[in-house]
């Protein structure tokens, strides 16, 4: 999925506004990291994340990537997706999207409905909690998995 040029500087500039209004460090790993999650539409995990990373600084570590994406996580700047049993995949997207999993490939895929938008919360959720935000996630075959 391709990313506008102009989404990526607007999340470039939230991410920039949000370290500097917490008084967080603008570090050129941090950044780096950021922009390879903000880049791209594809959901990745830590470790394409790493790959991404690794062209433009090759002495980043595995473990600062993994570090910074659960920092990113916990400042609000990107959100987590599937289960964290599997390889948990990130998502500099914070417009309220939902998501297409093909469950034989693993491709990820931001799609938009503004019908998924408006449910409601079932009633048996407030025994469990509040809910924030619904996020809808669609698992299938992508177009190639069915075709083959």
């Amino acid at each position: 999925m391709h990313i506008s040029k102009k989404d990526i500087d607007q999340r470039m500039a939230h991410f920039e506004q949000a370290c500097r209004k917490a008084g967080a460090k603008l570090t050129h790993q941090r950044i780096e990291i950021f922009r390879e999650v903000a880049q791209t539409g594809d959901h990745p995990d830590a470790e394409s994340v790493y790959q991404g990373v690794r062209k433009r600084i090759p002495t980043i570590s595995l473990d600062t990537v993994y570090r910074t994406l659960w920092w990113l996580k916990d400042m609000g700047l990107i959100t987590m997706l599937g289960p964290t049993r599997e390889r948990a995949r990130f998502d500099a997207n914070l417009d309220h999207h939902h998501h297409f999993v093909c469950k034989q490939c693993g491709l990820t895929q931001d799609f938009y409905s503004e019908e998924f938008n408006s449910i409601k919360p079932p009633a048996s959720l407030k025994s469990i909690g509040k809910a924030e935000t619904i996020q809808v996630e669609a698992i299938g075959l992508c177009k190639q998995c069915a075709s083959t």
